[in-house]
């Protein structure tokens, strides 16, 4: 008897990359060049630590204008960002609740990776992690090996060119 992965259907699937269960990413349309992120395939959605959230119009597009704190337990370093405004969404917390959150896209990198990603914006303060990566970020792209970490990181030569330093701690 043959094994699944060598049936026909799975022939045709290019080898995907496997991360850990958390990992350094980099949001360089929004200017945050490192975040430490959980890859969280129990939530549909993925979602970034801001806050001060500033709606306005430009140019007839909805726009977000919001901080970021990138680094746990760090709230002196922070990062101003704008994005167009996707959507609005309920998005069920992790208390169970449910809440409207506004959705922008950006782009994602992770090691030689860059993709785009939709992101919600919520409070994090009290979460581990300041990124939560979802199921829909890393589907048909990553398979999860959840017993390590940090399998990419990201290219210090990409943070120079936003002006940071290279801290490796950044925020254990």
């Amino acid at each position: 008897m043959s094994s699944p992965r060598s049936s026909p259907q799975f022939d045709a699937v290019p080898p995907l990359a496997i991360i850990g269960w958390r990992e350094w990413l980099a949001l360089p349309q929004i200017q945050v060049p490192r975040v430490k992120a959980k890859i969280d395939t129990g939530a549909r959605s993925s979602s970034l630590h801001a806050f001060d959230l500033e709606f306005f119009r430009r140019q007839g597009k909805d726009m977000i204008r919001f901080t970021v704190h990138p680094h746990q337990r760090n709230h002196r370093d922070m990062v101003q960002a704008e994005a167009e405004l996707l959507d609005e969404r309920q998005v069920r917390n992790s208390g169970g609740g449910t809440e409207c959150r506004p959705v922008i896209q950006t782009l994602a990198q992770l090691g030689d990776h860059e993709w785009l990603i939709e992101l919600t914006l919520t409070r994090r303060d009290a979460m581990g992690f300041r990124m939560l990566l979802g199921r829909q970020a890393v589907r048909q792209r990553f398979l999860v090996d959840a017993s390590r970490s940090f399998l990419f990181s990201v290219n210090p030569h990409r943070l120079k060119q936003f002006g940071t330093k290279n801290d490796e701690t950044g925020g254990k």
